[in-house]
């Protein structure tokens, strides 16, 4: 599997981004997806996952009421929609997929990574 994440750039505080991570394979729907994050002298970060069918998700208490993850099989597509972005959740952000049904908020459970995506948000 091939993870492309994109939708990063620079946004205010308060203000929203949509990053959306495209995965090649014909398999996509029986992966596990995650978004994890790492800002600059930080260690990366979970922030949500998702399991195979979208039923089940998970996210960071960091970003718990902000942030929504969702998937579109039919296009290969796992989302991080991020609304009322905070100065602190400027870092790049990576999406990651594991061979499992279910989700998981460990990035060492993951198998394939994407190349990561800049998110800055100014204050």
């Amino acid at each position: 599997v091939q993870l492309q994440a994109s939708g990063g750039g620079l946004v205010q505080a308060g203000g929203s981004l949509r990053l959306s991570c495209a995965a090649s394979g014909r398999t996509f729907s029986h992966y596990g997806m995650g978004w994890f994050r790492q800002a600059p002298g930080k260690a990366r970060e979970f922030v949500a996952t998702i399991s195979w069918i979208g039923g089940s998700t998970y996210v960071a208490d960091s970003v718990k009421g902000r942030f929504t993850i969702s998937r579109d099989n039919a296009k290969n597509t796992v989302y991080l929609q991020m609304n009322s972005l905070k100065p602190e959740d400027t870092a790049v952000y990576y999406c990651a997929a594991r061979r499992s049904y279910d989700y998981s908020p460990r990035a060492n459970e993951y198998d394939y990574w994407g190349q990561g995506t800049q998110v800055t948000v100014s204050s």
